[in-house]
């Protein structure tokens, strides 16, 4: 769910703006999965811009506060959120972990990186939502660790139905900052895309393992 349509479009524009998401729907980009894709986003781009990671990280910080009240812990799902929960974690003046996709191989063999104690309120930090498959083991890895996770805000959604379904099976609330639908409109309204773009980008939301093929 999104958290405000304002903060929705506006988050849509700067990602663009700086090429943190890119639409291609000519020549499409091929994900690790070996879906064909006509969007590619990679959120840690926001890193590099002061102004649009403190925008960032503000707005997530303000919805935890105004939903969860203020947690014991963010925890920020590697390595794609590290940055920005750690970010997040500062503004709200609270500690941090971050959380591996399986523990090290050596050393201490952790899965959690930073100090977490049975019991804590955890809220997870995320950059990106596709199918929420990391995502959703970093949090089976925090409830097995003792953490109660009181739910999860992710920077963007591609929306997927999958991902819908796959957070309502675990039980855990998912809300973003925003989403492919503001992104789709904004990118519209900005002359980014065309209509036709829209329908074939519209199209690949819908069954994006079949698309292109």
């Amino acid at each position: 769910m999104v958290l405000d349509k304002d903060t929705a479009k506006k988050t849509a524009e700067l990602l663009l703006q700086i090429n943190a998401i890119k639409l291609n729907p000519k020549n499409p980009f091929t994900w690790s999965s070996g879906w064909k894709s006509p969007i590619y986003c990679d959120n840690r781009v926001i890193l590099s811009y002061p102004t649009i990671r403190n925008y960032v990280r503000e707005n997530i910080g303000k919805q935890i506060e105004n939903i969860y009240g203020k947690p014991d812990v963010i925890a920020g799902v590697a390595t794609g959120a590290i940055g920005i929960g750690m970010l997040v974690a500062e503004y709200l003046g609270i500690p941090f972990v971050y959380v591996r996709p399986e523990p090290k191989k050596h050393g201490r063999q952790n899965q959690i990186e930073g100090f977490l104690d049975k019991g804590q309120n955890v809220v997870v930090v995320e950059d990106l939502i596709s199918t929420g498959g990391s995502s959703l083991n970093a949090v089976k890895a925090l409830k097995d660790a003792g953490a109660i996770v009181k739910g999860m805000i992710a920077i963007f959604s591609y929306g997927f139905a999958i991902a819908d379904n796959n957070f309502k099976e675990a039980n855990v609330e998912l809300h973003t900052i925003s989403n492919y639908m503001h992104l789709l409109e904004q990118a519209t309204n900005t002359g980014y895309i065309t209509e036709d773009e829209v329908d074939a980008l519209q199209l690949w939301r819908e069954a994006p393992d079949k698309w292109n093929q």
